[in-house]
């Protein structure tokens, strides 16, 4: 498959930049707008990596767009227009922006990361090896990994701007955000995982896990913000290979975890460049999990 170029890397309208993320680039649309931009950059433990995954920022915004589109009954999205034309200038100027950008609603947002676990992996993992419950949520004993739970737990986490993510119980979220905010995004979040999960698996995807964002309204509403269920916020696994007790392959960026951890890299900056293997291999994941969710083929320029 031959591959499209990598998003440059370089701000397109450096005078509007506010802020550069790992993944996205997010820039001043406006007293009441923001431009969100999905690059084609790709982390793991922390460090992006390098080369990007050509086409990566056009899956997760494409992605994104079909599941704020398909779950806005639950709660508002923060989505105002997908379309170029629809873009104030200088934005809608740069056809390099369209399929991998958004323009949003301004919103304040909540400094906690909404995560849901349906089956028990990754940090929730180790977690419960080492205490036998999750955020403070205490699961049956004799789980295998990568077992399915008896219901979706809500786990969130701090949302650290330099190092990890921290698992924090949910009274800890309380005292960031009130308790109605914390007992809403809780609510929320289990409500959109359930969906999400459901529809996922009769396309034979499991969502193992996936982590929200919301943030307050102008007008004091929540919002469902950031990104939706992609493969950079989620685990997706193939139902059919499926299997508790061992790590199952995904549809997600482990792909690239394993290949780090196979060749020896201590996970400190710089990380080693992904080989092209890897990069194809991980946008095929990607396209995959498109495929199977939205029922169509996703083209990339």
């Amino acid at each position: 498959m031959p591959l499209p170029p990598v998003f440059p890397d370089d701000p397109v309208v450096p005078e509007r930049l506010i802020r550069r993320g790992k993944v996205r680039d997010v820039y001043d649309a406006g007293v009441q707008h923001l431009l969100l931009v999905a690059s084609d950059r790709i982390s793991a433990f922390d460090v992006v990596l390098s080369p990007g995954i050509p086409g990566k920022g056009v899956v997760l915004t494409q992605l994104s767009s079909f599941w704020f589109t398909r779950l806005a009954e639950v709660v508002r999205h923060h989505v105002v227009a997908t379309e170029l034309e629809d873009f104030p200038r200088p934005f809608r100027d740069h056809p390099v922006l369209a399929g991998r950008s958004c323009l949003v609603r301004r919103l304040r947002i909540l400094p906690v990361e909404c995560v849901a676990r349906g089956f028990i992996v990754g940090s929730g993992w180790q977690q419960y090896q080492a205490t036998g419950a999750v955020c403070g949520i205490p699961l049956p004993r004799g789980l295998r990994l990568a077992d399915r739970l008896p219901q979706p737990i809500f786990t969130p986490s701090t949302k650290a701007e330099v190092g990890h993510d921290e698992n924090i119980a949910f009274d800890q979220v309380v005292a960031l955000v009130g308790t109605e905010l914390a007992e809403k995004v809780r609510s929320l979040t289990l409500e959109l995982y359930g969906r999400a999960a459901s529809f996922a698996e009769q396309r034979g995807i499991i969502l193992a896990d996936t982590k929200f964002e919301f943030g307050v309204g102008s007008d004091g509403e929540i919002c469902w913000a950031d990104e939706a269920l992609t493969p950079d916020s989620s685990r997706f696994w193939p139902a059919a290979e499926y299997r508790p007790g061992s790590n199952p392959p995904s549809f997600d960026k482990q792909f690239v975890r394993d290949w780090l951890d196979s060749c020896g890299w201590d996970k400190s900056p710089p990380a080693p460049p992904l080989p092209q293997k890897v990069i194809e291999g991980t946008l095929a994941r990607y396209l995959e999990a498109y495929r199977r969710l939205t029922d169509t083929e996703l083209a990339l320029a």
